[in-house]
């Protein structure tokens, strides 16, 4: 049994079941509502649903990181328990968590000097961040210590890929993400945007694809050219939506061209901060292949 606890943040976007089941902690982001604040509990304080409703209806919604606080008070009790504390952020690139989590290990190792503190930006974002934990817990049940688990981490966050798919730029659009303009024809002539995650944690526009249907062979294309083996890929699959009927349909399409992949697709929803940001009409493919370079 590791003297270890791996944890990570809610923006890991799996589920409760998968979090009990592999021995994760997690600690929320939160989003506010028209100043109502919620915590990102993957639907136990709001559904994705009511949260869409609520942003076209016009209502403003916002995300925030985890304060320094937040990170002290999650921490503690692991730190009290005689353990030490291993801890994988949302990409540096996309939030400024990493930030507060420096600043809470800070002050937590002060007053707790025997103990420690790991920090690792995962330069990934939601259930990509959610397949890296994934995988160091598979590492941890080996028997990997604090050290050589850190290293793992560094050596594979840049090899996990995402294909972010969005066939609806309303929020986009309002959030500034798309201009006016661009989103207007863009909206005009059924353009969907397909973004990744590029080396340094950010997000970066590859294409612009007119379609869903398209878009998601594109996504099955560059996973076919990208993924280990290519179709005769065997490791894991995450698929996160904030639209089901696409995330199943790609979820169905993968499995079918890669018949080799360890276990099922593993599907997920998208949760609240990412779906904040993201809005409706989304679905993201997750894989492992070489590392990144752009």
């Amino acid at each position: 049994m590791s003297n270890y606890v791996l944890c990570c943040c809610s923006t890991a976007d799996l589920n409760h079941e998968w979090y009990d089941h592999r021995q994760i902690r997690t600690v929320p982001f939160h989003i506010s509502i028209d100043g109502h604040e919620y915590e990102d509990d993957m639907d136990v304080t709001i559904t994705q649903e009511e949260m869409f409703k609520e942003m076209l209806a016009g209502k403003e919604a916002h995300s925030s990181q985890v304060s320094t606080g937040a990170y002290e008070e999650f921490w503690e009790p692991i730190l009290k328990e005689g353990k030490d504390v291993f801890h994988v952020t949302l990409s540096s690139g996309i939030s400024g968590t990493l930030n507060s989590a420096m600043a809470a290990r800070s002050e937590l190792q002060e007053r707790y000097p025997d103990r420690r503190i790991t920090l690792v930006d995962s330069l990934c974002g939601s259930s990509g961040y959610g397949m890296l934990v994934d995988l160091l817990a598979d590492r941890r049940d080996e028997g990997m210590d604090m050290d050589e688990l850190e290293k793992y981490a560094i050596a594979e966050r840049g090899k996990i890929h995402h294909l972010v798919l969005s066939t609806d730029l309303t929020f986009l659009i309002k959030g500034g993400r798309v201009k006016p303009a661009a989103g207007l024809v863009g909206k005009m002539l059924n353009i969907c945007p397909l973004v990744e995650v590029a080396t340094d944690g950010s997000l970066k526009v590859r294409e612009k694809i007119r379609g869903s249907k398209r878009g998601i062979a594109r996504q099955i294309e560059i996973m076919k050219e990208r993924a280990d083996g290519g179709e005769a890929y065997d490791g894991k699959c995450y698929i996160c939506y904030t639209d089901k009927a696409l995330g199943e349909t790609l979820r169905d399409q993968v499995e079918a061209a890669f018949p080799n992949l360890k276990g099922k697709v593993a599907l997920f929803r998208t949760g609240a901060t990412i779906a904040v940001h993201l809005g409706p009409g989304t679905v993201v493919l997750f894989f492992k292949g070489a590392q990144k370079d752009f």
